[in-house]
């Protein structure tokens, strides 16, 4: 009597907990398909950028996006703001071309950071730096909100290429 009264509250036990691990199951699938469309964004962005192609630029970009860039001004030594771009000045840039390079130089490593809700936050690996971007999901799309970007000391695009800063 006494093993059956166990064996029922060890069932008991086991299906109370049953949602609990449905939820978790539930939420670590919501969070790989997340990070799957957080990539595909990041991605996108970054092969346009690549690639000059405004187009595929502007369907990741969220319509308040911007993009900063902080260097160091050479005769002070200080910290200056030398790039602050918004959604239309980023799509001409591509759109020119500023960021195309040669394929053996494009490199198309993401990685998600984080995300929670409607937030997330992804780094690109580039050939000139690093991208560090904030994502929200805008009407069930994941859309870049920010880039702050930092370059490698010393790395410099070809000379026969358009610049990118």
């Amino acid at each position: 009597m006494k093993s059956r009264t166990l064996a029922v509250a060890a069932f008991c036990m086991l299906w109370a907990q049953m949602p609990c691990a449905l939820a978790a199951h539930a939420a670590v699938a919501t969070h790989d398909s997340a990070a799957t469309a957080i990539r595909h964004s990041a991605l996108e962005f970054e092969e346009a950028w690549y690639t000059g192609n405004a187009q595929r630029m502007a369907a990741v970009l969220h319509p308040s996006f911007t993009m900063r860039h902080v260097g160091t001004d050479a005769s002070t030594g200080r910290s200056v703001l030398d790039q602050d771009v918004d959604a239309r000045q980023l799509l001409e840039l591509t759109r020119q071309g500023h960021g195309e390079v040669p394929v053996v130089m494009q490199r198309h490593d993401v990685t998600v950071l984080d995300v929670y809700a409607n937030a997330a936050t992804a780094r690109i690996a580039t050939w000139y730096g690093v991208d560090y971007l904030q994502l929200t999901r805008w009407n069930g799309r994941w859309l870049i909100m920010s880039v702050v970007w930092g370059k490698t000391p010393g790395v410099h695009k070809p000379s026969n290429l358009p610049h990118r800063d």
